[in-house]
């Protein structure tokens, strides 16, 4: 059985998505501030966090950041409708979905379907180390190196760079990169993918003088091996 950790203040909404929750089969644990859900989150076990980022006490960017050192575990952020700072702090510290309030209850268990299966079927297969231009790029302990020396890549810099290394010597279109790292259903500026290609080149072409992606003029971007 599938175990899903709710924290959310607002204990009528909490309360109403655990008993949703577990009619739908999950096993459910509830914390309604945020010292208690950084508390039951590190303590693992589970296969999901639902976590609203308004909360008493320690607020749930910081428990996303806190939980992201140690675990890619799913996350689930729940903000306020026009909080759109508050999803993209969300998304850059490694959620992997966010839903607004007040959201239909069927759409919320969706994608928390969807989120459970992307990450079961990320970890059927072990993957290998991958290498290039002296990066080295390990999926399974999420960590970056240049000739050893570690950089540090929020979570969707990482996934981005990992699609493109899984893919060396084929050029990736912007959509592309988009429906890998983003999802399909992404709506926003494709122009998201150059802001991010321009974070990683920050903390490596700048930093240590590799050029390890290349842009396609009109088309997107390549990782060449030499």
């Amino acid at each position: 059985m599938q175990k899903i950790l709710i924290v959310e203040d607002e204990e009528k909404i909490a309360r109403f998505v655990e008993l949703e929750l577990t009619h739908e089969g999950y096993e459910v644990a509830k914390a309604t501030d945020g010292r208690r859900g950084l508390e039951l989150a590190e303590s693992g076990g589970f296969d999901l966090l639902l976590l609203d980022i308004m909360l008493p006490g320690i607020n749930g960017i910081e428990i996303l950041r806190r939980v992201r050192r140690d675990s890619d575990v799913p996350v689930i952020m729940l903000t306020a409708r026009d909080a759109v700072m508050d999803k993209v702090s969300g998304l850059d510290m490694g959620a992997d979905d966010y839903i607004t309030k007040p959201f239909a209850i069927e759409e919320l268990l969706a994608r928390i379907r969807v989120t459970l299966r992307k990450h079961s079927s990320s970890h059927e297969t072990p993957h290998d180390v991958l290498h290039c231009k002296g990066v080295t790029l390990d999926s399974e302990r999420f960590k970056v190196a240049y000739n050893g020396v570690p950089v540090e890549l929020t979570a969707k810099e990482f996934a981005l760079l990992h699609t493109l290394m899984q893919n060396k010597n084929i050029v990736m279109s912007r959509n592309t990169l988009l429906e890998n790292v983003w999802g399909y259903d992404y709506v926003g500026e494709t122009n998201i993918v150059d802001v991010y290609v321009r974070y990683i080149r920050q903390k490596l072409d700048e930093k240590f003088g590799v050029k390890l992606i290349t842009t396609v003029r009109g088309v997107g971007y390549v990782i060449k091996e030499d």
